[in-house]
């Protein structure tokens, strides 16, 4: 069964519009998830919808209700939550065009595949794409997304292009605050070179393939056990303590100790080479004088 779209409109330029549809870029990794069970009986908790001093309700009599004061709401039907008029509801207007490098990595949210909506639509569809391409930039534009309006970027990727939507300002925390006790000084230039001389042999073109969730592997190895055990509780090793912080004399024998292992390439010189001493030439011997 294909995809569904998650949204489908129009990305305007100017006054091109191109018809698109949008699909979600990610999915739900494998995860273990737990309930609440009622351990005497074995059987699982539930949670029922109450109001106070009346007990359980229906939920056909559940409304969205937005607190204007303390203990006062004003109630909203679904109907005219979905009826409020945005013009980024069916369009995503490209208003600004930035460098990739201009967006800090921590503003990015969640990625969306582009495609166009028809065949009609692929021609102007390739020309943006390719236009990003040349130009290396960004589309920046804001489009209504389930409930609310978001900053999104616009990319090449392949032959189609890649939504992601960004954090605003305000949703992200200044990295001052949090990097203002880290001293402001330059490192010892050799343990410089020990670290780069590490990073570089343990550089590798990217594999998402190659990494998978241990934990959740752990988890349901641990389930299994437990099922086998018929109830029996299993306590796994802890681990070791975590190293103390070490000190710069540590951390140089840490960084050429890792250098030493199998495979490490020899950390590169970054100073330069010193000259042989020079030799002089053998003299030539006198000329013999004429009698």
């Amino acid at each position: 069964m294909a995809a569904r779209a998650y949204w489908q409109g129009q990305i305007r330029l100017a006054l091109v519009s191109i018809p698109v549809e949008i699909y979600s870029a990610t999915k739900s990794g494998a995860t273990v998830s737990f309930k609440q069970i009622h351990e005497p009986s074995g059987q699982p908790i539930h949670y029922d919808k109450v109001v106070t001093g009346i007990g359980p309700v229906d939920t056909a009599e559940i409304m969205k209700g937005y607190e204007v004061e303390k203990g006062e709401y004003v109630l909203l039907q679904q109907d005219e939550i979905d009826a409020v008029k945005l013009e980024s509801k069916k369009t995503l207007e490209l208003t600004q065009f930035v460098d990739a490098s201009e967006i800090d990595v921590i503003y990015y949210e969640k990625p969306y595949f582009v495609v166009p909506a028809d065949d009609l639509a692929e021609e102007a569809f390739v020309v943006l794409r390719e236009a990003l391409k040349r130009t290396k930039k960004v589309g920046l534009g804001q489009l209504a997304l389930r409930g609310r309006e978001y900053v999104v970027s616009l990319k090449p990727c392949g032959r189609g292009m890649v939504l992601e939507t960004l954090r605003y300002a305000d949703e992200v925390n200044k990295a001052q605050s949090y990097f203002r006790e880290i001293p402001d000084t330059a490192p010892d230039p050799e343990l410089l070179d020990l670290a780069e001389a590490l990073i570089d042999r343990k550089t590798a073109a990217f594999d998402a393939g190659e990494f998978h969730d241990r934990y959740v592997d752990a988890l349901k190895e641990l389930i299994e056990r437990k099922r086998k055990a018929k109830g029996k509780t299993i306590i796994e090793d802890k681990d070791e303590a975590a190293p103390k912080a070490s000190n710069v004399v540590d951390l140089m024998a840490a960084l050429k100790k890792s250098m030493e292992k199998p495979g490490a390439k020899p950390a590169a010189a970054k100073t330069p080479a010193k000259k042989a001493p020079a030799t002089k030439a053998p003299a030539k011997p006198a000329a013999k004088k004429r009698a």
